[in-house]
């Protein structure tokens, strides 16, 4: 399972720099166009021909930066970071739950509701993944394609049940971890780098 872990890491944090950067590029391009409009006009009142030539052509320039696509590419970019980074959730757990009544639960009782909790993640990703199969696959034989990039939209639209795929093998791995083992992945606060040292320092205070 280690290139498996790794590659989802890694995929992750792939798709969240490209869409970080390329938001970055696009804002930055965007108010640099409004700057240099501003600053054409104004070199044109204050009779700064150079400066005025100067930042035209800077203008141009920018302009010629056609970044229309960015937007949709962050959106794409946003939803497959989003569907495999949901199946790392999983598998670290950082997921939300609702556990009150099993935490105050015991013995068998305990350990059937955690079944009945894994099993329906199972049973919900499974759904989602054969039913984002279908879609896929109705997609593929329409020829769809995106607006901007002009890019096949099956492929988009394949985030969605590869991502599912995945998170319902985390809810089987987890399932059988806690069959065997009787462990389940949870959030460690203490994990947090800054966390416990801030509680150490409110505690002291409060001392």
């Amino acid at each position: 399972m280690r290139f498996l872990d790794r590659f989802e890491e890694t995929l992750i944090i792939v798709l969240m720099a490209a869409a970080t950067l390329l938001i970055f590029v696009a804002v930055t391009q965007r108010y640099a166009l409004d700057l240099t409009a501003d600053l054409v006009r104004a070199s044109r009142g204050w009779g700064i021909e150079w400066l005025s030539n100067g930042s035209r052509s800077f203008y141009s320039w920018l302009r010629t930066l056609n970044l229309v696509w960015a937007q949709e590419l962050c959106i794409y970019l946003f939803v497959w970071m989003a569907k495999f980074g949901a199946a790392y959730g999983v598998r670290i757990g950082i997921h939300v739950g609702v556990d009150v009544l099993v935490e105050r639960l015991e013995g068998n009782a305990k350990k059937i509701m955690t079944i009945i909790a894994i099993s329906g993640g199972i049973i919900f990703t499974f759904i989602v993944a054969w039913i984002g199969t279908d879609f896929v696959y109705h997609v593929y034989k329409g020829g769809q394609t995106s607006p901007d990039l002009e890019i096949k939209m099956w492929i988009v639209y394949l985030a969605v049940p590869l991502g599912s795929a995945l998170m319902c093998f985390r809810f089987v791995q987890a399932l059988y971890w806690y069959l065997t083992t009787g462990y389940i992945a949870h959030h460690d606060l203490g994990a947090v780098e800054g966390v416990d040292d801030e509680a150490d320092t409110a505690a002291g205070g409060k001392a």
